[in-house]
């Protein structure tokens, strides 16, 4: 009996490590806290108990985690992808994108510029490769026929 409240208790204590780091999700905690041994059950009611306590928010880490993301240069397809990796479904993107670049648009430009110069005329190769390079950032190929729309880009 003393074994097991000690199993929690470490447990427990193992989780608010983690998160006094900073945020997790749901999943990562269950997933980091079953590698190092501990039962799935314990550690699912566990985190449970501590979303409950408000300690810890899939919300919350979503936020982070997407404004973090978009300060990097990913786009919504690649951060959507991720945070369903991570357990998070269904979260809105766009409030934290208005908040943090103002619109995707505008994020896919400075994403480009950064990378590339202003080059009006691209061979066929290299309008491919920056298209491809911009699709792997998780902008969808809509928003870079848009971009190349309105920076006057073509190829041959």
């Amino acid at each position: 009996m003393a074994e097991e409240i000690d199993i929690v208790r470490d447990a427990r204590e193992k989780c608010l490590e983690l998160l006094a780091r900073r945020e997790h999700s749901q999943k990562q905690l269950v997933d980091k806290l079953t590698l190092k041994g501990y039962p799935i059950d314990l550690v699912e009611d566990i985190v449970c108990q501590l979303a409950e306590q408000g300690l810890q928010n899939d919300f919350r880490f979503a936020e982070c985690y997407s404004r973090q993301r978009i300060e990097k240069g990913y786009g919504p397809l690649r951060i959507q992808y991720e945070l369903q990796q991570k357990g998070v479904e269904g979260f809105a993107l766009d409030e934290v994108i208005e908040e943090s670049a103002g619109s995707w648009d505008g994020l896919l430009k400075q994403v480009y510029l950064r990378k590339y110069s202003g080059d009006k005329m691209l061979t066929r190769q290299e309008w491919a490769k920056r298209s491809r390079f911009l699709q792997q950032r998780g902008f969808s190929s809509e928003m870079i026929m848009n971009l190349f729309k309105q920076l006057a880009i073509k190829f041959d």
